[in-house]
């Protein structure tokens, strides 16, 4: 269904090139954002009180090829499987037996092509991420996860932006390993995740007729994102029963994104002198953007995960403000602790659902003090 080696050709093939700068100060770089992801690991350990990983080893440096050739291999890690058992439930093509082998061909060179150009555009904006399907463990049955860096978007944005440049990269460190942190210390929250994925992929409506409503959603969707509006491609693909799933999915991703931003301005400026300076020079780039770059961004999801950042920022900084971290920290018991939807817009829910008995964060101490 898709055709993994052409969707990494076109990708690499389309996206631009990094920030030009010697193989000397490359190193130097990729040497200091190796140092500055272990740091961060001891910073985020303590101060989110989570039985993270010990001693994990340090980022992954890729540049935006890397990115890219990174991502296709986790999708085939989690696609293929879902992809073959959605091949068998199509009916049989009349181009030479089940859905056609050139018929296939052609479908998945396209696809490839679509992702390939998708993963272009991404692989100039991500700074890191936690690849939670690599790499596979050797036994073949879990991946283990890996914490990615793309240096060249870091350098460009630390540039464009005329901020401290070790600040900047610890800043982001932060962030990013708090992802491993709750991956690794988290033991179901990995496997929440790909089961919420596998369900999503696997409730598509492959019946034609519905297929065809959702071809007209997605033609009105890129439509009304061109005129300003608010639609996206997400929305418009989605079958009933996938936007159940993907508002499960939609809570806990805004939960680990939110979280994450939280702990990188809430360290400290003894760890990061200029952090209010990053956030805001950083909130001035994620808002602005050509009126191009604003439809493309509505259209791939990508506003909706800024939009995740701050209110799952809002929801961690509500709770630990009413009841402490360890209070917050009671998240990650289970799925059933996992805030919902309508919880993220409303902590109070949360911790009355959740943590119970009411306990004084540090705000709440500090007014009665």
């Amino acid at each position: 269904m898709i055709d993994w080696n052409f969707a990494v050709q076109t990708g690499t093939r389309l996206v631009r090139p990094g920030p030009q700068i010697g193989q000397d100060e490359a190193r130097a770089v990729v040497t200091e954002l190796r140092e500055l992801s272990r740091l961060a690991q001891g910073h985020v350990r303590e101060f989110t009180g989570m039985d993270a990983e010990l001693n994990p080893g340090p980022a992954t440096i890729v540049d935006r090829p890397g990115w890219i050739k990174a991502n296709v291999d986790g999708f085939r890690v989690v696609l293929e499987p879902l992809m073959d058992r959605l091949a068998e439930r199509r009916p049989a093509s009349p181009f030479g037996g089940p859905g056609g082998v050139v018929v296939q061909a052609l479908g998945a060179r396209v696809t490839g092509v679509q992702v390939g150009a998708i993963l272009a555009y991404m692989a100039s904006r991500v700074l890191g991420q936690y690849e939670l399907f690599l790499p596979p463990d050797p036994s073949g049955r879990t991946p283990t996860g890996r914490l990615t860096l793309v240096a060249p978007n870091i350098v460009q944005i630390e540039n464009d932006l005329g901020v401290h440049t070790r600040d900047f990269r610890l800043w982001v460190c932060l962030h990013e390993e708090t992802h491993r942190a709750q991956f690794t210390g988290v033991p179901w929250l990995r496997a929440y995740v790909q089961e919420q994925m596998t369900e999503f992929l696997l409730a598509s409506d492959l019946d034609p007729g519905a297929m065809l409503d959702r071809m007209r959603e997605a033609a009105e969707a890129i439509a009304d994102a061109v005129r300003g509006g608010e639609s996206s491609l997400i929305d418009a693909i989605q079958s009933p029963e996938q936007r159940v799933i993907l508002d499960r999915l939609t809570a806990v991703m805004t939960l680990v994104e939110g979280h994450g931003d939280f702990v990188m301005d809430a360290v400290g400026p003894e760890v990061v002198p200029s952090v209010k300076e990053i956030r805001a020079r950083f909130q001035g780039r994620r808002d602005g953007g050509s009126r191009l770059d604003k439809t493309i961004r509505r259209l791939l999801g990508i506003d909706l995960k800024m939009k995740q950042y701050a209110e799952g920022s809002k929801f961690v900084r509500r709770v630990v403000a009413e009841v402490g971290m360890d209070g917050f920290n009671k998240v990650w018991a289970s799925a059933e602790s996992l805030p919902t939807i309508d919880e993220i817009q409303e902590p109070t829910a949360w911790i009355a659902r959740v943590v119970g008995t009411r306990s004084l964060g540090p705000a709440a101490e500090a007014d009665q003090a």
